[in-house]
């Protein structure tokens, strides 16, 4: 037999045991399962905006029942059905993402937001830290922290262990959210546990604080801009870099389809739901008008994204490739 034939046939015994069921192989039975690993998200994602690099960091997301009546209080829960069904979410749960945004204008590192508190690790939120460290940061290396508003999942992270989480920043906020959560009457009522944390949080930084006005520059290239209604003194930030532009807008909104598609509807978390839909849809008109990107705090991550006019109505696109190119 010529050792032509001979390779021929040695090369089509092992196409036919490759072919064979998995079962008919004598070390199948003895193969252990693979077991589950649970979900496994990115916690960090970096980009250029002109000669600014940014990075979406992943705080963690928490899965509550919802979304009615949190998102479309003054509606129907079948009207929210609806909107829920024909954008292929779930109708009884409800999942919230947050994601600070890291910005490093090549002088400074500026954070805004500082996620959850650490004790909120155990319901999936509270993981800012670990993902600066995935990112290649570290604490103390942050300059500046810009805090769109008070709420826990934006003042939460600022203490760890009772010490400051980034021991070497200055900070900024609205000066009317300062004064709204600082103020005594704060301290009972619906607005109490927020209030409580201000104190423990915010306040032992004030010697380190700056407060903004309504359009005042933050560092060249970015500048506050006043969102009021989901809170007093809620700011959002424009940043601009050799002509690229990106609205980091905290929580403007705070769902990509509830709050985009319908920005009438009232927000439990909005302390002023008339406000609030006001804004959110000047807002959405001026980045629709004006194609500038955003960075929404509760966006699906990396949680950037435009807004689509679509008709009266409204529509978040999700980014794809348009950072990367």
């Amino acid at each position: 037999m010529s050792s032509r034939v001979r390779r021929r046939d040695a090369i089509r015994a092992a196409v036919a045991s490759a072919l064979l069921p998995a079962a008919s192989l004598p070390f199948a039975a003895a193969r252990a399962a693979a077991p589950l690993k649970g979900p496994l998200r990115p916690q960090a994602y970096r980009f250029r905006l002109g000669t600014f690099e940014l990075t979406a960091l992943f705080d963690g997301m928490v899965a509550m029942d919802g979304p009615h009546p949190i998102f479309g209080a003054d509606q129907s829960p079948q009207a929210v059905a609806r909107l829920c069904e024909e954008n292929f979410l779930p109708t009884g749960r409800l999942a919230i993402g947050f994601a600070p945004i890291l910005v490093n204008t090549g002088r400074q590192l500026v954070l805004f937001d500082a996620g959850n508190p650490a004790s909120r690790r155990e319901a999936g939120a509270g993981f800012l830290v670990d993902a600066l460290s995935v990112a290649g940061y570290r604490p103390e290396e942050i300059d500046l922290v810009a805090l769109t508003h008070y709420h826990p999942d934006h003042i939460g992270g600022l203490v760890t262990d009772g010490q400051p989480t980034f021991p070497n920043a200055v900070y900024a906020s609205s000066a009317v959210e300062h004064a709204f959560w600082s103020a005594e009457e704060r301290l009972s009522g619906p607005s109490e546990a927020t209030a409580r944390l201000v104190r423990t949080n915010v306040l032992p930084l004030a010697d380190r604080l700056r407060l903004l006005q309504d359009g005042e520059e933050l560092v060249p290239g970015i500048r506050a801009l006043a969102t009021p209604g989901h809170t007093p003194g809620h700011m959002a930030f424009h940043v601009e870099s050799e002509g690229h532009r990106l609205l980091i807008w905290g929580d403007v909104a705070n769902h990509f389809v509830l709050s985009v598609e319908r920005p009438e509807w009232h927000v439990r978390f909005d302390r002023d739901k008339v406000q609030a839909a006001a804004t959110r849809k000047r807002v959405f008109d001026m980045v629709a008008t004006d194609r500038i990107p955003v960075a929404g705090y509760h966006m699906p991550f990396p949680n950037l994204g435009y807004v689509e006019r679509r008709g009266g109505d409204y529509r978040w696109v999700r980014a794809s490739y348009q950072f990367d190119v």
